[in-house]
């Protein structure tokens, strides 16, 4: 059995490169794929906690913010397609006639 301590320093790790990924890289499709690192680390924390409590909760809810980030990538995806579809351009700095 994986310690409970490998299993959270596990789920951190994939947070911390997602949260650098969307915070520091300026290609958009990079920067969706690091904010589903940051909702897997999330998952893999809520499934660590289940399993040190001995309880389902924290799976039942990795469950739903799996479906939240599949929803969630198929939208941003398709916004990225039409946007570059548009303007033939990937990068994020690109994004100003998205202000109001």
């Amino acid at each position: 059995m994986i310690p409970v301590n490998f299993i959270l320093g596990f789920g951190l790790i994939i947070f911390f490169i997602g949260l650098l990924g969307v915070l520091f890289r300026k290609n958009l499709v990079i920067m969706l794929m690091s904010l589903e690192l940051l909702l897997n680390g999330v998952n893999i924390l809520f499934a660590g906690f289940s399993l040190h409590l001995k309880s389902p909760r924290g799976s039942i809810f990795a469950i739903f913010v799996i479906i939240m980030a599949v929803s969630e990538a198929a939208v941003g995806f398709a916004l990225i397609l039409s946007y570059f579809r548009r303007k033939k351009v990937y990068d994020a700095d690109e994004l100003n006639e998205l202000k109001g």
